[in-house]
């Protein structure tokens, strides 16, 4: 394939056409005329040798073509719009513009709401938008990366891309206030007796392969999507949850479980900001990620072990 002889205009057109799936209102989306959209259509369907938009009946359904497109398509449009938004100088004091990052509601609980204090004060006209962590964050990690401004996740997840480190923490376990079982400490018997929660794909996790090598199995019980909800779904069961210290301190005054330290060393937690390499000399995201380290860096350390009340 040749680039250099490409239209990428025609990124514009093909995105509007495929989530419009109409020619008229796909024109009016990108400021063109009917005559010109139709003839930006025919100019795709040469190029892909495929109909992409098929009429059926009153109105056009996508081809099998354009419906793996369709998902291609946004994607290569979320690139270039932001590698033509690169900048040589950025002045945050001035600048208006928003910022995208996929993170667990744990990293924004624990971090998020500190850098976007921070971005509030010293740069007033920047927004930033936190989306949720996918369950496929790890088999496709290119792709999401290069439409995101960035990710927030530990080392030992992903690998192969830039990231700058935030923080540190440790993992703990929770357990219910009025546990039958476990009393101040766990065993590893327990960690393979007792049923688990856990956050969604907690194999990626090195924390939970740590686990594997120590001959523990766990039994899930149930799986959930937020790192906040465990210890609810902890309190009042015989359940128990690994989760993250600094989250672990928040949490335990509005949930009736109490901390109890892993029966083994388990492995630290470095969190990191990672980012496609697209973004790494751009001035807008150095200045991101240098805020967002030193927001890191200003965090105050996780407790280092359980205080003597029962809740930590």
């Amino acid at each position: 394939m040749n680039l250099a002889r490409l239209d990428l205009n025609l990124v514009v057109a093909l995105r509007a056409l495929l989530e419009e799936r109409n020619v008229t209102r796909a024109g009016q989306r990108v400021g063109l005329s009917q005559p010109a959209m139709s003839a930006a259509l025919s100019r795709l369907r040469r190029h892909f040798d495929d109909d992409l938009l098929a009429r059926v009946g009153g109105h056009y359904e996508l081809t099998a073509l354009g419906q793996v497109l369709l998902d291609r398509t946004s994607t290569a449009y979320d690139v270039l719009e932001r590698l033509f938004s690169s900048q040589a100088e950025f002045d945050p004091a001035v600048e208006s513009r928003e910022f995208k990052l996929v993170a667990s509601d744990y990293a924004v609980s624990v971090f998020g709401a500190e850098l976007a204090r921070v971005i509030h004060e010293e740069a007033p006209g920047i927004r930033l938008r936190f989306a949720q962590t996918p369950p496929t964050v790890v088999d496709d990690t290119a792709t999401l990366l290069s439409a995101v401004d960035g990710l927030l996740m530990p080392h030992g997840v992903i690998s192969d891309f830039p990231a700058t480190d935030l923080y540190d923490d440790r993992w703990v376990f929770v357990v219910a206030d009025d546990h039958p079982s476990v009393t101040d400490r766990l065993t590893r018997q327990d960690l393979a007796d007792l049923p688990w929660v856990t956050y969604q794909r907690t194999y990626d996790a090195p924390a939970v392969r740590q686990l594997g090598m120590l001959g523990v199995e766990p039994h899930v019980e149930v799986s959930v999507d937020s790192f906040q909800l465990l210890p609810l779904l902890v309190a009042g069961t015989r359940r128990i949850a690994m989760v993250q210290a600094r989250l672990a301190r928040r949490l335990t005054p509005i949930a009736a479980v109490r901390v109890v330290e892993p029966p083994y060393e388990a492995v630290p937690l470095q969190e990191a900001l990672w980012w496609h390499p697209v973004h790494t000399h751009d001035a807008a995201h150095i200045w991101l990620r240098e805020t967002a380290a030193r927001v890191g860096a200003g965090l105050p350390r996780p407790q280092d072990g359980p205080a003597e009340n029962s809740a930590w």
